[in-house]
């Protein structure tokens, strides 16, 4: 591997670069949806839900004190500024939640389309020293072309070897992150809901007083 490494040229150096760049965002957020799969608890946003429809705005306090998971935290902004702005406060929450969701995602699809072109610049520069090496050598010496050929296959087949394997990881984490979203918007739409049913008796009642 050192051996081909050396042969890939100067432009192998950035390429180990984002290969490592690459190695790093694809362990750290597999390790967050990790974390994140941990902390998911289904039946306690149910409850939580169950609760709300009673107006028990206590017991989904204490049932959600120390609880991690992210939809619950949306929520609980939800119920928290309930007798302002229920909506707002979930979007405001649910977008910062998405964002922590997205981390990093930025630097996959930068490496998916910069490690190839890195590829192609080594391979330029490949063909450019063969070009050098046979007009000094002569065609009767194509041996002296062999380095420069060696180059240009080495850094293609790295830069697409990099971009290939940053695809998979790249499309399962957006789909964890579309999914998280489907999962935000129908958990808030239900907490509105079920708020907006507690509350009518009461405003249908001071539109009777009024």
């Amino acid at each position: 591997m050192l051996e081909i490494f050396i042969k890939g040229g100067p432009v192998m150096y950035p390429l180990l670069a984002c290969s490592i760049l690459v190695l790093t965002v694809i362990i750290e957020r597999a390790l967050f949806w990790i974390s994140v799969n941990m902390h998911r608890n289904r039946h306690l946003i149910d409850e939580v839900l169950e609760l709300c429809r009673t107006g028990d705005w206590e017991s989904v306090r204490i049932k959600t004190k120390g609880s991690k998971d992210f939809i619950i935290k949306i929520l609980l902004t939800g119920i928290v500024h309930r007798e302002f702005s229920m909506t707002k406060a979930m979007e405001s929450a649910a977008a910062e939640e998405i964002r922590k969701l997205r981390r990093y995602m930025g630097v996959l699809d930068t490496m998916i389309t910069v490690a190839p072109l890195l590829g192609i610049f080594g391979t330029v520069i490949g063909i450019i020293m063969s070009f050098e090496a046979l007009g000094s050598a002569g065609i009767e010496h194509p041996q002296a072309v062999t380095a420069g050929i060696a180059q240009a296959l080495i850094t293609t087949a790295t830069g697409l070897g990099i971009a290939i394997l940053s695809v998979f990881p790249y499309n399962y984490f957006n789909s964890r992150i579309e999914k998280a979203a489907l999962n935000i918007e129908k958990y808030a739409t239900s907490l509105e809901i079920v708020y907006e049913k507690l509350i009518q008796p009461s405003i249908a009642q001071k539109e009777d007083n009024t």
